[in-house]
């Protein structure tokens, strides 16, 4: 690989939460190597709130995220992607569009912090909790020795990044 700058899209089935974390964590520490963009198999038409809390709580800009169709990203004139990860079971189990260029793919899924019930403070707790596992991913992900990694190596990274929890890092 070289120094060039890469798109990652993030996929997800809302396109509500973890894949708009992802989008702008990895803005953030990708530091103009890399730009990300999100989207959803059957997005919701808005983030959730509690995703846009958390993203204002750990100091990212919010104006102008927006919820998604991943066939945004499948048409001419779309940028064209060097890396596609999916991050809830949902969309990694369905039929994702042609992506043209062959991006690298992986499947990092997260435990989906809209899903959960209980009080305010358990699902507070759910986002933080995705949001993290996603930043100690997407941190991982953009330190790689890109310039030393053959495809096969590569790929390899990219599939043990998506095997990491939390726990693993803390």
């Amino acid at each position: 690989m070289t120094s060039k700058s890469f798109n990652v899209l993030f996929l997800c089935t809302g396109n509500s939460a973890r894949s708009i974390f992802a989008e702008c964590l990895i803005n953030r520490l990708g530091r103009g190597t890399f730009r990300g963009y999100s989207a959803g198999s059957h997005p919701k038409g808005r983030i959730h709130p509690r995703a846009i809390h958390e993203l204002e709580r750990n100091n990212h800009l919010t104006d102008g995220l927006r919820s998604k169709d991943w066939s945004e990203f499948s048409v001419p004139g779309a940028p064209r992607m060097d890396f596609v990860f999916t991050v809830c079971d949902r969309a990694a189990a369905e039929v994702c569009p042609v992506w043209p260029g062959q991006p690298m793919t992986a499947h990092w899924g997260v435990e989906d912090p809209v899903a959960v019930e209980g009080d305010d403070i358990t699902q507070k707790a759910a986002f933080a909790i995705a949001f993290r596992e996603l930043q100690n991913r997407i941190a991982i992900f953009v330190n790689l020795p890109f310039k030393s990694l053959d495809r096969l190596r590569l790929q390899e990274k990219l599939d043990e990044i998506g095997r990491i929890r939390l726990s693993d890092k803390d």
